[in-house]
Parts: C-alpha cells; sequence; structure tokens
C-alpha cells in the first residue's frame, strides 16, 4: 500500500469525515451510520468535528464498513460521496462558485484560488494538487496529484461540479500513479 511505502500518514479534515457520515445517513440511513460507528474501534472513535484533523485510514475504514454492508464497491461510493460533497460545498462555501461560469472555469480555479483559500481557512490541510490545461473549448485535461489514492473521489467532485452548472460531460481517466503518489489524469469532454 502506498502509505505504508512512504512510512507517511496522511491526514484529512473532519469535514470530509462529517459529511462523509451526512451521505450514509442521508442515502441508507441512521441504522446504518449507527452499525459502522458502532463496529469501529477507530483512533477517534468516529467523533468528528470539521475543523479536525484524522488519519486517512479512518475514512478507508469507514468506506470498507459501508461497501461491506450495502454491497456498493468503495470506488462507485468514493464517487458518489464526491457528487455530495460538491453539492455541500456550494451551500458551505458559496463564495468559491462566484466567479465560475461552467465546469472548466471552476476546474480552472481549484488549485490557484480555492485551494489558496482553503489553505486560509485550514492552514493544516493536507490538499491534493491539481494542474489544468483547456485542451480545446470543448476539453481540459485535469492531473490529480495525492498521498491518498482518492481519485474516485476526485471524479465525483467533478460529477458534481457538471450537475451544479447543468453541463454534460465524458470523463476519461488515465492512472499515472508511482510507488510514492496517486496521479490520475482526467480528460473532461463537453457532449
Amino acid at each position: 500500500m502506498l502509505i505504508g511505502q512512504l512510512n507517511l500518514v496522511p491526514v484529512m479534515k473532519g469535514v470530509v469525515f462529517t459529511e462523509f457520515l451526512d451521505l450514509v445517513d442521508q442515502e441508507f440511513g441512521e441504522v446504518t451510520v449507527d452499525q459502522i460507528v458502532e463496529e469501529s474501534d477507530l483512533p477517534s472513535h468516529c467523533v468528528y468535528t470539521a475543523v479536525g484533523t484524522y488519519d486517512y485510514s479512518e475514512l478507508d475504514y469507514l468506506l470498507s464498513s459501508l461497501a461491506n454492508k450495502s454491497g456498493i464497491s468503495k470506488p462507485a461510493l468514493l464517487m458518489r460521496y464526491g457528487e455530495h460533497l460538491f453539492g455541500r460545498f456550494t451551500t458551505l462555501y458559496p463564495a468559491f462558485l462566484s466567479d465560475a461560469s461552467d465546469v472548466f472555469s471552476f476546474l480552472e480555479r481549484v488549485e490557484t484560488q480555492i485551494h489558496v483559500e482553503v489553505l486560509k481557512l485550514y492552514p493544516d490541510a493536507e490538499l491534493p494538487t491539481f494542474e489544468s490545461e483547456r485542451l480545446s473549448p470543448q476539453c481540459f485535461k485535469m492531473t490529480y496529484r495525492s498521498q491518498r489514492p482518492l481519485q474516485d473521489l476526485c471524479e465525483g467532485l467533478i460529477r458534481g461540479a457538471m450537475k451544479h452548472f447543468d453541463e454534460e460531460f465524458v470523463i476519461s481517466r488515465q492512472d499515472q500513479s508511482s510507488q510514492n503518489e496517486t496521479q490520475f489524469v482526467f480528460t473532461i469532454t463537453r457532449v
């Protein structure tokens, strides 16, 4: 596993955990949330605050537990969660979308503007990095790099942006990960 090979413990902000449990509650019910929490033996005891910082392995555990209970694969759950999370971000942080007129203009701002603002709010956040490039008026390329293998969450966030801006795209992705880093290139083509 990438984390073990690097001997690192990537952490994530609590908002990722609180919103994940909110998704589980909304889509799978309070009983499922209770089961996941009661069956876990995590350092946080599943008590998360939006501004807290937690080990990525806890999210991985919660995802595995939900996948076992729901019969839905972890990648599919992460994509679903990414769409949910984007919707929540539009409510929690509407200023992040104020200057974006479409999906491409929003995605261009993620690294250079949105992540800058996120780091002002959460200085200890460990964010993925993104490189973006408009290949044509109809095609966009975004490269995702992270210590955490959350490319499915990234794609879900992109799909959430598509829903928000009411645009249709075809998304393809190419795995360029190495032993030291998760890296995926997303090609987003307007339908």
